[in-house]
């Protein structure tokens, strides 16, 4: 069983017994997302710690893409509520990459595959995206590579 889900249910079961409204929501719902995942298709298989950190960075990223829709509708209330979950998720993600290390990541595998141009952008994307595996929001990295390439 992965140990990260072992850490999400021991957590859940502490914010439960602390009357921790904010974490005890969080964790229940991407609990349910993890159970989801691992009985979406034609079998049901156990997550591992990879899977799972892959589901947390989901949705970290819906709960920030909501915030943004409830700030431009001015709902700033709700907004709050959407960071404070994904600051819980935030906690079980790993540390994300500057933008220095990002860029140095980048120019390291343009250099090692030798890409010249936007044309190439998908090859340094292969190589880079194994590299930063949740360090880094998908975005993110291609807005480095298109500015690399570009520049």
């Amino acid at each position: 069983m992965a140990a990260l889900k072992d850490r999400l249910r021991a957590d859940l079961t502490a914010a439960m017994k602390a009357r921790d409204d904010v974490r005890t929501r969080t964790l229940r719902m991407v609990l349910t997302s993890v159970t989801n995942e691992e009985v979406s298709g034609s079998a049901a298989h156990e997550l591992s710690d990879d899977d799972v950190l892959r589901v947390l960075t989901r949705e970290a990223r819906r709960r920030r893409e909501a915030a943004e829709a409830f700030d431009s509708a001015g709902r700033s209330d709700q907004a709050a509520g959407e960071r404070a979950e994904e600051q819980v998720l935030a906690g079980y993600l790993p540390a994300q990459l500057s933008d220095d290390e990002l860029a140095a990541i980048v120019a390291d595998a343009i250099s090692q595959t030798g890409a010249s141009g936007m044309g190439a952008m998908g090859q340094v994307m292969k190589a880079v995206t194994p590299r930063v595996a949740g360090r880094a929001e998908g975005s993110r990295v291609a807005a480095e590579v298109r500015r690399a390439l570009a520049g």
